[in-house]
């Protein structure tokens, strides 16, 4: 299958700059709200666990998921312009034995199976829901953990608004605010049950449990 993204439209928005602010950021405060919940939903089921997160960005979930307990993380990152800031944070840390970073198209990418799949705001940056959450449960064989924006009514019109801009200026990248239905649809079909929610004023986290 074909990737439907262009790489270069999301390093235009997920730049140098960008990379070096998130890294910063969670030097000084952690992990940010959707990711924590993840944290929080995984805590105590990663024990030895290998992970697979697709947009992992600087890759400071992986990170934390090792801290409690993971064996092993890989990250599968579209975009170039992380890996600087996600090498350094690793080398800090004394983890860069154990993660694995690739560069593709999650959805396009043939691999490696793993127990748990993150999806931490990845399904808001990528217009083929459905692919990606195929690819995603194949790949799991016990956990999906994913976070993405609400579907109400003000957040598709938020959507609607911003993506001329953002299409011009980027050249490609739209926010995306994909149904609900539609992910819970999928990955029931895959055999996976919903296991934990949080309901957040933008963003929803979901743990899925084969």
């Amino acid at each position: 299958m074909p990737s439907c993204c262009d790489p270069r439209a999301y390093e235009r928005l997920f730049d140098a700059a960008a990379a070096r602010r998130d890294a910063a950021r969670y030097r000084r405060k952690g992990l940010g709200n959707p990711a924590r919940r993840l944290l929080g939903f995984l805590r105590g089921r990663v024990a030895g666990a290998t992970v697979l997160e697709a947009g992992g960005g600087v890759g400071d979930l992986g990170i934390e998921l090792l801290r409690a307990g993971a064996a092993h993380a890989t990250n599968v990152e579209l975009a170039r312009t992380y890996e600087d800031e996600a090498r350094a944070l690793l080398a800090e840390r004394g983890l860069a034995e154990r993660v694995t970073r690739e560069i593709g198209d999650f959805a396009v990418l043939a691999g490696e199976p793993a127990d748990v799949v993150v999806l931490n705001r990845v399904l808001c940056c990528y217009p083929d829901a459905r692919a990606i959450l195929r690819a995603a449960a194949a790949r799991a064989s016990a956990l999906v953990a994913l976070s993405l924006p609400r579907d109400d009514w003000w957040m598709r019109l938020g959507a609607t608004l911003c993506n001329p801009v953002a299409s011009l200026r980027y050249r490609g990248w739209r926010f995306e605010v994909h149904r609900l239905a539609l992910v819970r649809g999928e990955l029931a079909r895959a055999g996976f049950r919903e296991a934990a929610t949080h309901q957040g004023l933008v963003w929803r986290s979901f743990l899925f449990e084969r």
